[in-house]
């Protein structure tokens, strides 16, 4: 998702609300350079995860790969779809009412940001549940889950949100332009009924759902490795590719939660008046969760994973030995400086020892 400021009168509007505004051809610029990151990102990922596809050989690391492929396409058309509709509308002035009188362009617009924000909350949902599963009960899964239940349930992540993106127009509640005129999203300021209460609560409360089943099933699944690996002195295959699983869904789960954290909590927190320019900094926010996902399997793959432990171990082995050095150094000064200080009084003794055979011997 690409949103961006106001011009015009909707940015003298803002500005009366003690609200920020921005250039016209800095708003462009910024929704062109981040659609051309995100598509350039996810792009990147995509083939990285097909390729990774066609080599796996095992159907736990199967299902995942499909999973994760299919958010990495579900954020790519959403670049795509909203990226192209927020250019059309920089383009036509933002007249909504010149090249979208009937508001069919705000639905399909409104409908796209509902469905392409809740499918990857879903899917990282779906991902964590089952690598829990796969992690947790491994006999079940691999007796249960065949391929045809995780196609289902792909499916049903898309079904979903498809629902909720098109209940408005179905309940005869169309989505509304937005104060900065650049978007559109549920009808929330000044709400006639309670559907207009309801519509948004759904959304938020269904994408919340969604990242707290994230945060239980990532933690039990960490917990689960954790007393594995304790148990076992070597690592095997399998178990390293569970951790580099594990390593991906806590950083998805960490960037859904600050990215479309803030803008779930202001959706289902809002009042008659909700602020305009405090929502459109959440939204922004959101649409990085689609520039960040595909960086996470980009990063953090075995091979990535892999070097980058080598280099902290090399770093630590070095720091060590230097370390080591540095304490042998100084352990071998405070000898020589002791047996240097006790080196004197000894002589005088032999000599005093010396004088007295001799004495004796007289």
């Amino acid at each position: 998702m690409v949103v961006n400021g106001s011009t015009g009168s909707s940015c003298r509007a803002e500005m009366r609300a003690n609200s920020t505004c921005t250039s016209p051809e800095l708003s462009i610029t910024t929704s062109v350079i981040s659609m051309s990151v995100g598509i350039m990102s996810n792009s990147l990922a995509l083939f990285i995860l097909l390729k990774s596809y066609r080599r796996v050989h095992t159907k736990t690391r199967a299902s995942f790969l499909l999973f994760a492929s299919s958010l990495v396409i579900t954020d790519l058309l959403g670049h795509l779809i909203i990226g192209g509709l927020v250019l059309f509308v920089y383009s036509s002035q933002k007249m909504w009412d010149v090249f979208d009188p009937h508001r069919i362009l705000c639905s399909v617009f409104g409908a796209c940001m509902v469905f392409f924000g809740l499918s990857p909350l879903f899917l990282g949902s779906l991902m964590a549940v089952e690598r829990c599963i796969g992690v947790t009960r491994p006999l079940f899964h691999s007796t249960a889950m065949a391929a045809h239940h995780m196609r289902r349930l792909l499916g049903l992540s898309w079904l979903l949100p498809a629902l909720v993106a098109v209940m408005p127009v179905l309940l005869r509640r169309p989505y509304s332009v937005q104060s900065s005129r650049s978007w559109c999203f549920f009808h929330m300021k000044q709400p006639q009924d309670w559907l207009d209460i309801l519509l948004p609560l759904l959304f938020s409360s269904l994408g919340l759902l969604a990242l707290l089943l994230s945060i239980v099933c990532n933690t039990f699944t960490s917990g689960a490795l954790l007393q594995s690996r304790l148990r076992r002195r070597h690592l095997s295959r399998s178990t390293s590719y569970h951790l580099e699983m594990i390593c991906q869904l806590l950083a998805i789960m960490l960037v859904s939660c600050v990215c479309w954290g803030p803008l779930l909590v202001s959706i289902i927190s809002f009042r008659q008046e909700p602020e305009t320019h405090n929502l459109l900094m959440a939204v922004r926010m959101a649409t990085w969760n689609q520039i960040l996902d595909p960086w996470v399997y980009i990063l953090l793959r075995k091979a990535v994973l892999r070097k980058l432990f080598m280099l902290v171990h090399r770093v630590w082995t070095v720091r060590s030995s230097e370390l080591q050095l540095w304490q042998s150094s100084v352990q071998r000064i405070s000898v020589n400086t002791s047996h240097s200080g006790l080196c004197p009084s000894e002589g005088l003794r032999k000599k005093h020892l010396n004088d007295t055979i001799i004495k004796s011997i007289s």
